[in-house]
C-alpha cells in the first residue's frame, strides 16, 4: 500500500473519537438513570401494587445486565464477566417465566 491508498481508507473509515466518547458517557448515564428508575418502580410495587408486577422491571434489569456485561466479556475473557452473564441470563429467563405464570 502506498501513503494514497493508506490515506484514502483513512478518510472512508472516519471514526469521531468525540462522538464515540459522547456515546459512550450517553450510555453510562443511561444506565444510572436505568437503575434509578427500575428501583422507583420496583418499591412502588412492593408497597403500593401487587407483586406480581415486579416481574417485568426484574425481568428487564436482568437482561439488560446480561447484555451489558457480553461485550465486556468478549473484549477482557474476564471469569467474572462471563459469570455475570450466566447468572443475569437464568435470573431474566426465570422473572420472564414468573411473569408468564401469573397471568
Amino acid at each position: 500500500m502506498n501513503k494514497e491508498e493508506i490515506l484514502e481508507k483513512s478518510r472512508k473509515d472516519y471514526n469521531d473519537e468525540g462522538m464515540i466518547q459522547a456515546e459512550n458517557k450517553g450510555r453510562e448515564i443511561g444506565f444510572i438513570v436505568f437503575v434509578i428508575v427500575f428501583l422507583i418502580v420496583a418499591l412502588m410495587n412492593l408497597f403500593y401494587g401487587d407483586n406480581n408486577d415486579n416481574y417485568g422491571p426484574f425481568a428487564m434489569f436482568w437482561a439488560f445486565l446480561a447484555a451489558e456485561s457480553y461485550p465486556k466479556y468478549k473484549f477482557t475473557k474476564r471469569k467474572s464477566d462471563l459469570f455475570t452473564i450466566i447468572l443475569s441470563s437464568i435470573g431474566a429467563i426465570l422473572w420472564l417465566i414468573n411473569l408468564w405464570l401469573s397471568y
